[in-house]
């Protein structure tokens, strides 16, 4: 990283100030309860480039620092681009190497996922150089404004490879009472598709998608509704930061083949109790014939090929383990879904 002065005047810093969700729980129980999992893909499978995000900058970002305090662990900050839009920017960690790679893959296959992509620099404005533990501080004390003001905008600071996100479109669903949704609510509910929730629930297994706290699950509306308190007309469950997969360490290539994929392959039924938080919101779920042929039909379209570009895009051999490692373990898992007798009903 580095400081670089540009000749630009200064200005201030605009502090977002989130109000209130104004969706009801009833309404957004009801969306789940109708939800789209999964679209046909506008890229048939076999076709589909998963080295390059579609829909994602060029290499280098241009931004200006938002005081934004996040959640989590993972070295962060949001950052706003000079048309306005809101990006998240990791710069460190295994977290962006995941969340990039699974990112792809879920939107390759049809299913939600929001645009991540490594950018080989993101140049943002008015940042200091340690961004998120510096905002932790800033917040735990209650000086976001005192801080913004003190902000300099005619300096910048440098991240190499960061991984940037733009967010799935569509108006998210969320109520006074939380956010998101939760696995055990998606095993219940019986959504627009039985078989597309299924293969969601099995891939998540697939990718050990162990951080599945609820707020990790996005509930997004694609159209408009009748009012807040009315329904959504075309709601979709998606999954979001998805940097916790590949293993219970993040990226960790010897923790994903030690993760299951069955706990019972003979009644196919799944299970999340081996990864962190025993689970979180994932609960045992026996997963469909229908719904297990689903998936296996898609993740057997893909080339070795493209499996090798997924993990070299998402630069994973600068984490750990090597291309050709995780390609074969990657063939391995999809192998244990695909293959084997049919799900006894």
């Amino acid at each position: 990283m580095k400081v670089l002065a540009l000749v630009a005047g200064a200005a201030c810093v605009a502090i977002q100030v989130h109000g209130e969700p104004s969706w009801t729980e009833r309404a957004r129980v009801d969306a789940l309860g109708r939800a789209i999992v999964w679209q046909r893909p506008p890229t048939p499978i076999e076709s589909a480039d998963l080295a390059s995000t579609p829909g994602a900058l060029p290499e280098e970002i241009r931004c200006r620092f938002r005081v934004e305090p996040l959640n989590g662990t993972t070295p962060k900050f949001e950052c706003e681009l000079p048309d306005g839009e809101v990006v998240k920017v990791k710069y460190s960690g295994a977290e962006p190497h995941g969340e990039v790679a699974a990112s792809r893959l879920l939107r390759a296959l049809g299913f939600g996922a929001d645009v991540v992509w490594f950018a080989r620099r993101v140049r943002c404005y008015g940042c200091p150089y340690f961004p998120y533990p510096t905002l932790t501080m800033v917040s735990l004390i209650g000086a976001e404004k005192i801080f913004a003001r003190g902000l300099d905008y005619d300096s910048a600071v440098d991240f190499e490879w960061a991984a940037v996100e733009r967010k799935y479109p569509g108006e998210k669903i969320e109520t006074p009472e939380g956010r998101g949704w939760a696995f055990h609510e998606l095993a219940r509910v019986p959504t627009a598709s039985r078989v597309h929730a299924d293969a969601l629930m099995l891939l998540s297994v697939f990718l050990a998608h162990w951080d599945n706290k609820s707020e990790n699950q996005r509930l997004v509306c694609l159209s408009g509704a009748s009012g807040r308190d009315g329904r959504c007309a075309r709601p979709l469950a998606m999954l979001q930061d998805l940097g916790g997969t590949f293993g219970p360490r993040k990226t960790d290539i010897d923790g994903w083949r030690r993760a299951p994929i069955w706990k019972d392959r003979a009644s196919c039924t799944v299970t999340m109790k081996t990864l962190p938080h025993g689970g979180a919101t994932f609960v045992d779920t026996k997963i469909s014939e229908k719904g297990r042929r689903f998936l296996a039909d898609r993740l057997t379209r893909l080339s070795d090929a493209q499996i090798e570009a997924l993990f070299r895009g998402a630069r994973f051999d600068r984490h750990d383990g090597t291309i050709p490692a995780w390609t074969a373990l990657f063939k391995s898992r999809v192998r244990a879904i695909a293959s084997g007798p049919a799900c006894r009903p």
